[in-house]
């Protein structure tokens, strides 16, 4: 086994092959189905926009989008470093952060935001016992499980077998008060 490659829990790390600026574009169908469960009121920032991928689904579904992404990858006007803003561009946030910001990305959307937060994210970032005490501090209104593997392979959508990594929408909601409840979503029914 090579330095670069460490096995942790049932997934590969690969620091050599990852993805650089942790780009793992969301499939269609996984913001598909969120749109089938949670409804906002008012526009949407994606602030890691990508290559659009789920703004031009959050546009489809009838939503006002402000798509903005730190890397220029052909689809946003501007490049924005998310965590370095300090006014809202929208009152609600869905997006898929880069995994190892993930945290950042949701303490700061939560500052930014008056609406709901709706982060893509794996299903691991429900551990820990640092979360274990954030999470009742937060407004963590649903968590929602994709039922089957989404597709998330570096750098480009493809409609084939999904991934190693189970994934979830987790949504915030200011509105919220209480306990989160959970339920599950199917990216290929959406």
């Amino acid at each position: 086994m090579s330095g670069a490659v460490a096995y942790v829990g049932a997934q590969t790390v690969d620091h050599v092959n990852r993805e650089a600026n942790d780009f793992y574009p969301t499939h269609p169908g996984a913001t598909r189905a969120l749109l089938t469960v949670e409804k906002f009121d008012g526009a949407i920032w994606e602030c890691a926009a990508g290559e659009g991928d789920m703004s031009r689904e959050l546009e489809a579904a009838g939503y006002a989008v402000v798509s903005t992404d730190l890397i220029a990858r052909g689809y946003c006007a501007d490049r924005v470093d998310f965590l370095m803003e300090w006014q809202a561009r929208a009152p609600n946030i869905v997006t898929n952060p880069p995994f190892k910001l993930a945290a950042q990305f949701v303490d700061h959307a939560l500052t930014l935001t008056t609406g709901k937060v709706a982060m893509f994210l794996r299903l691991a970032f429900l551990e820990g016992v640092e979360r274990g005490a954030w999470f009742p501090n937060t407004p963590l209104a649903r968590v929602w499980v994709m039922s089957r593997r989404v597709p998330m392979w570096r750098g480009e959508v493809r409609n084939e077998i999904g991934s190693v990594m189970a994934m979830a929408w987790f949504v915030w909601d200011h509105a919220h008060s209480g306990p989160p409840t959970i339920g599950w979503l199917d990216w290929k029914s959406a």
